[in-house]
């Protein structure tokens, strides 16, 4: 039987072997035996607490999701400045957060991206992602220009961030977070120009 309150410390060790894992070797040979050695338990708490390895990656996106989301809300709430451009700045600053951007963050992400065209589950879990980035960046740049340039702004930055993130993720290199923030802000300067 396991001990009282292991739960919670099991999943988050898993998801971070999951993490590992694909950093190591890629999602399609992050086998469940690989990522319960990387966590030192038996490979059948993967399906007690998961159901499987459909299961740990969703809860795995979901956890990096989460952590985006904290990096952006952490910005937002520490600003004095409440206007649009501070707002969208610390969006962009969120989406290439540390926990974003290091190299197990980065190849699941990217293992994500090509799995969600095929997994439902993933499919809507990103769906959610490009829903919020969307909504977000669209709320501020509404409140300073009309609403269908607004939802144009919007879509361009979303895009942009999103294709600075892929291009610096799949650079042999790593992603530089420092550069990428310059030119997702130098953007966000331009369309509030308009």
């Amino acid at each position: 039987m396991p001990k009282v309150g292991m739960e919670p410390i099991r999943r988050e060790q898993l998801i971070k072997s999951t993490m590992a894992a694909i950093d190591e070797v890629g999602l399609a040979e992050a086998t469940v035996i690989r990522i319960a050695r990387h966590a030192g338990v038996s490979a059948g708490i993967i399906s007690h607490y998961f159901g499987g390895k459909d299961g740990l990656l969703e809860a795995t996106m979901r956890q990096i999701l989460t952590d985006l989301s904290e990096a952006v809300a952490r910005r937002r709430e520490a600003l004095s400045d409440t206007s649009p451009r501070a707002q969208i700045g610390a969006i962009i600053e969120g989406n290439f957060d540390r926990s974003q951007v290091t190299g197990p963050a980065a190849k699941t992400w990217l293992a994500f991206w090509a799995s969600s065209m095929h997994r439902p589950a993933l499919a809507r879990l990103q769906n959610i992602n490009d829903r919020r980035l969307y909504s977000n960046l669209c709320h501020q740049f509404c409140r300073v220009m009309p609403r269908a340039q607004a939802q144009d702004a919007a879509g361009t930055l979303a895009a942009m961030i999103d294709g600075l993130w892929l291009r610096g993720a799949l650079a042999p290199q790593g992603l530089d977070a420092e550069a990428a923030r310059r030119l997702a802000l130098t953007q966000c300067d331009r369309l509030l120009e308009l």
